[in-house]
């Protein structure tokens, strides 16, 4: 598929009136990731490294990968917690070292082998057999485990993608509205230094209205 914005890089506004120091700090910080785990031991992070694949395939362009799993690692050295769980969840750090125990015990029981050395038709079959909560036993120490995928699985991982500039790119994101702002924000417009997407229907004419707030 080609891409919706193509020369499109987010990290051109870095020093624009589009964003403040404060975005410029956070987005450094970012880009600095290295892929390697500070928190989870080597077994726990190949874990989560073919998890995140299995979510977020980015096998198609491996320069410009996401350091996914680095950044749900720092997330859990942190303890940044979100404020919120699910009482059927353990906090942070232990809903993710029981489920990233109990997802490779089904994987050696089912296939005979860590779920990170499966095949990639394998690992997916257990990723949605996880969300369709059929993966039981006493390793989930009575964790659903639909509710670990929906609550930890794809919200720490997809959260961690759509922070980094690289999947800002993809989907034409400027960064946060501090301090320019949005003006036009009716359907089909966008403000002139925002991305525009290379195939999709024409958006609508921007008013002579728009023009004088440009």
């Amino acid at each position: 598929m080609p891409e919706r914005f193509p020369g499109y890089d987010v990290l051109a506004k870095r020093d624009t009136p589009s964003w403040n120091d404060a975005t410029r700090r956070v987005m450094d910080a970012r880009l600095a990731i290295v892929d390697a785990p500070k928190f989870l031991d080597q077994h726990q992070w190949l874990t989560l490294r073919a998890i995140c694949d299995g979510i977020v395939p980015q096998s198609a362009r491996p320069q410009t990968r996401v350091p996914i799993a680095a950044m749900v690692d720092r997330k859990l050295a942190k303890d940044h917690r979100d404020g919120y769980r699910d009482a059927r969840l353990p906090p942070l750090r232990e809903a993710w070292r029981r489920g990233l125990a109990a997802l490779d015990v089904a994987a050696q029981t089912r296939a005979g082998a860590p779920f990170h050395l499966l095949a990639a038709a394998a690992r997916d079959a257990l990723l949605k057999d996880m969300h369709d909560g059929k993966l039981e036993g006493p390793e989930w120490s009575g964790i659903p485990c639909k509710v670990f995928f929906r609550e930890r699985v794809t919200h720490d991982i997809l959260a961690a993608y759509y922070a980094h500039p690289t999947a800002w790119n993809e989907i034409g994101f400027g960064g946060p509205a501090a301090p320019r702002g949005y003006v036009r924000m009716y359907f089909n417009r966008r403000d002139p230094w925002e991305a525009a997407e290379a195939y999709h229907d024409d958006p609508a004419p921007a008013s002579k209205a728009d023009e004088r707030i440009a």
